[in-house]
């Protein structure tokens, strides 16, 4: 598996590389997220980033934007600012965890395994429902053979709802599972998200049910 650390402090960088290399990975180094996007461009295959916000040249944020036009890679957000704000735009981007500095080396290992094996999870047989078309593998889904673009956390929703099919799910499961157990936000950001999905899925909107008080579930026979 391949890592790539995005940070300019070399202190953290180092830290990072010591305890992803002690878990067998791979890693790459980058200064800033100008370095960030040219280690992509040359190491398209990287497993998931590791990338901190504020860095000369190019912060964090403009960086995962031009990356995520070449792949949406898993990322991790490491930084010091502890704003709800600054979170918020992160997983707007569709980064998939926040990690706050200071921060456990080890803990922040686990978090790339926990992304990583949800990611391996989902490469599995693509599944299909009428003229709606999910291929795992290619992280792709279709509607008439079209090619929908979802945001990150969409795709990750409309993943979690097709394996739990038929079961309502609750808001605080959804958070806890697609967003982390201790995600800072609230309700309102599944809410939004499942919005977005709606949209997202145009005729096959209706699949995604409310559940009053408790969430939502999928359901294609709901007739």
């Amino acid at each position: 598996m391949k890592l790539l650390v995005v940070d300019d402090e070399k202190l953290i960088r180092d830290v990072i590389k010591e305890y992803a290399e002690n878990e067998g990975y791979i890693v790459y180094e980058a200064e800033d997220g100008l370095d960030a996007i040219s280690k992509v461009e040359k190491n398209p295959n990287i497993d998931i980033i590791i990338m901190d916000i504020m860095m000369p040249r190019l912060d964090g944020y403009s960086s995962c934007k031009e990356i995520y036009k070449i792949k949406k890679y898993p990322t991790i957000m490491l930084s010091a600012r502890k704003e709800e704000y600054d979170k918020l735009l992160g997983f707007e981007l569709g980064i998939d965890d926040y990690v706050t500095k200071p921060f456990s080396p080890k803990e922040l290992m686990a978090r790339v395994k926990a992304i990583i094996a949800r990611v391996n999870n989902q490469k599995e047989k693509n599944y299909k429902y009428e003229d709606l078309e999910v291929n795992y593998n290619a992280h792709s889904v279709k509607i008439k053979g079209k090619e929908i673009k979802l945001t990150p956390k969409e795709y990750e929703l409309l993943i979690f709802f097709i394996k739990n099919e038929g079961m309502a799910l609750s808001r605080e499961q959804l958070l806890s599972s697609i967003w982390g157990y201790d995600f800072f936000g609230d309700d309102r950001t599944v809410d939004t998200h499942i919005k977005m999905l709606r949209n997202s899925l145009g005729k096959y909107r209706d699949l995604i049910i409310t559940v009053r008080s408790v969430g939502y579930k999928f359901e294609t026979d709901n007739e």
